[in-house]
């Protein structure tokens, strides 16, 4: 009778042992691109409003910046998903870099060129002889020059948005839903924007894994991208408060006032539901694969990534999206 009891109390020990070991969380390390901002709203609204934790998910954002590395962290598996760009993780890809793409964050990579209000520059082709702010690297620079029959000359960008304030003529790399503002706020005049989908090169932010994570891990990836999506489309309809809080606290140069205005102009510029015809909620997270074919084109013909190097099943999966 005695050893019953035991092997009953030892069974019983053993299965409440398993459903705590079965109910711990999975953890998820997510590498942002840059410091926490409303373009990083979907992570922030889906943690802060528990849709990671509904998913069984700990999920821990890391914010980034101008040395951020997305894509070396990502390679080596010091973090499991991590947000970049389509044109440079296809370049990366390239190069032997095992990462895949796997969702969006947005339709179209919102980096263009920022001009000075007082410039004569209006369209790319008032570019000629002009001298560009930017990252060296940036391959629209070469497209702009390659395929648009463009010459410029290029600066390094140190990210600083003094040239704007000095009332001297400035072309710089930037993000429309963030400089501008703050150019305006220390006293600016608001820039024009160049966006680079106006001339015909259509890039996303995307989000990016390993692919040993990708092959070891799909249900959480697809929990993951659930959580996501759904937390991209409840900042964008419902209430920021909660994510807003979070981005303060991991950078305190975030103002009330400046995430509801970038929030803003990511719903007017329709950068997560996407800008053609078929926009709405349904496209949030989505990526195409016919436009990876034709960047995938358009990079070959710059002569910026090798003709067969990339293909469009190896750059990117639709399989973790809902």
């Amino acid at each position: 009778m005695l050893m019953h009891k035991l092997r009953l109390t030892i069974i019983i020990f053993t299965w409440l042992t398993a459903q705590c070991f079965a109910a711990e969380p999975f953890k998820i390390t997510v590498q942002l691109d840059w410091v926490a901002e409303p373009e990083h709203g979907g992570f922030y609204q889906a943690q802060t409003n528990g849709f990671f934790a509904a998913e069984g998910l700990e999920v821990t954002l890391i914010p980034g910046g101008p040395n951020a590395f997305v894509m070396p962290k990502i390679a080596t598996g010091q973090a499991d998903i991590g947000q970049a760009d389509s044109t440079n993780t296809l370049l990366q890809q390239a190069e032997g870099l095992p990462v895949v793409q796997i969702g969006a964050v947005f339709q179209d990579d919102p980096s263009g060129l920022l001009v000075n209000a007082d410039s004569p520059v209006r369209t790319f082709a008032d570019l000629e002889g002009r001298t560009i702010v930017a990252r060296p690297e940036w391959a629209f620079l070469v497209y702009l020059r390659e395929k648009m029959g463009l010459n410029f000359n290029t600066v390094p960008t140190n990210y600083a948005i003094t040239g704007f304030l000095t009332g001297n003529e400035i072309i710089q790399q930037g993000y429309y839903i963030a400089e501008p503002y703050h150019i305006v706020k220390a006293g600016g005049k608001e820039p024009r924007f160049l966006a680079t989908w106006d001339a015909d090169f259509r890039a996303y932010a995307v989000l990016i894994t390993n692919r040993r994570f990708a092959r070891e891990h799909p249900i959480e990836l697809k929990a993951f991208l659930r959580a996501y999506i759904k937390g991209w489309r409840d900042y964008l309809e419902g209430d920021p408060t909660l994510a807003h809080a979070a981005m303060k606290e991991a950078n305190a140069n975030n103002t009330d006032e400046f995430m509801m205005a970038s929030r803003q102009l990511i719903i007017d510029g329709k950068l997560v539901i996407g800008r053609d015809a078929d926009a709405g909620p349904e496209n949030i997270g989505r990526l195409d694969p016919a436009r990876y074919a034709r960047q995938i084109d358009q990079l070959e013909e710059l002569a910026i990534l090798k003709k067969g190097k990339v293909t469009v099943e190896k750059a990117m999966t639709t399989e973790f999206l809902p």
